[in-house]
């Protein structure tokens, strides 16, 4: 008997209410759910929604939780896929002719609860593009182009996609290592497209694929939390790996040739269909 085409692996952390509102409806795919020591009944909700659910004994983070489910998924292409986030599987499609045509990681573009677009799409993650991405004047300007969507029709190559949705082919995601361990929480997605790109596999965002994600960001409160603790930890972490999107030094152009040669430039749209997997109200920008 053949196995399932894809496998989604979605982490949850007291993620119950989240999985009843954006998880139900046919699943023509493996559901993986791997359960960080919910205590809101996370886990018998997604086994009740039609998941495989693997209960770890503590939360071991998201990096960590990600290459358990990887580790069993049995398609032959992954999706890492967040509680908040509408998986419309006609999209999927879309997503496994691009991947056999260009390799790499892709993502749809992600749409807010309002049908607006969001950036899950980035170009090099600079500091200053990070406290622009913040909105903080001038460098909101400058970095103008770090945050990147992609329209219907459209598939651009980007430096990072957002972590709530994130494909590849599984072998490809298992011979480029899966997620960085040393990320608890934030910052992994920053590392794994870069990684991806160090390998010769490319990064990118594919418009005619747009799903709705239902973000609310733990640290976009200017009220101190352990979130903000988790992504300063996090941010050291990665900037102590990449100096050069620090201070300068190396050059990123130099230590991501071929990410700095196609970052911001379209894919040749040779395998999409039109608005496939679109979401109810999805629109262009």
């Amino acid at each position: 008997m053949a196995g399932p085409v894809w496998t989604v692996v979605t982490v949850t952390y007291n993620s119950a209410e989240t999985l009843r509102r954006c998880w139900r409806g046919a699943k023509p795919y493996e559901w993986l759910v791997v359960d960080n020591a919910s205590a809101d009944g996370s886990a018998a909700v997604a086994e009740e929604l039609g998941a495989r659910v693997i209960r770890l004994p503590e939360n071991v983070g998201f990096s960590r939780a990600n290459n358990v489910a990887l580790r069993q998924a049995a398609g032959r292409y992954v999706l890492f896929a967040n509680p908040d986030l509408e998986v419309r599987p006609a999209g999927l499609d879309a997503l496994a002719r691009h991947l056999d045509t260009h390799g790499g990681l892709v993502a749809p573009q992600l749409l807010g609860t309002d049908g607006t677009p969001q950036a899950n799409g980035r170009g090099f993650p600079y500091a200053t593009a990070k406290l622009g991405n913040r909105r903080v004047w001038p460098l909101s300007r400058l970095h103008a182009s770090y945050r990147m969507v992609a329209g219907p029709g459209e598939v651009v190559h980007v430096a990072w996609l957002m972590g709530a949705a994130v494909a590849g082919r599984t072998a490809d995601v298992t011979a480029l290592g899966g997620w960085n361990e040393r990320f608890f929480l934030y910052y992994e997605d920053h590392e794994l497209g870069l990684r991806a790109w160090r390998h010769g596999l490319p990064v990118a965002l594919l418009g005619d694929v747009r799903w709705t994600h239902h973000w609310a960001r733990a640290t976009n409160s200017l009220r101190w939390s352990r979130a903000h603790t988790l992504e300063l930890r996090a941010a050291r972490t990665f900037f102590g790996m990449f100096p050069e999107f620090l201070v300068g030094l190396p050059r990123p152009a130099r230590r991501h040739r071929r990410a700095a040669r196609m970052i911001g430039s379209p894919v040749p749209s040779t395998v999409a269909g039109p608005s496939e997997g679109a979401g109810p109200g999805a629109r262009g920008r």
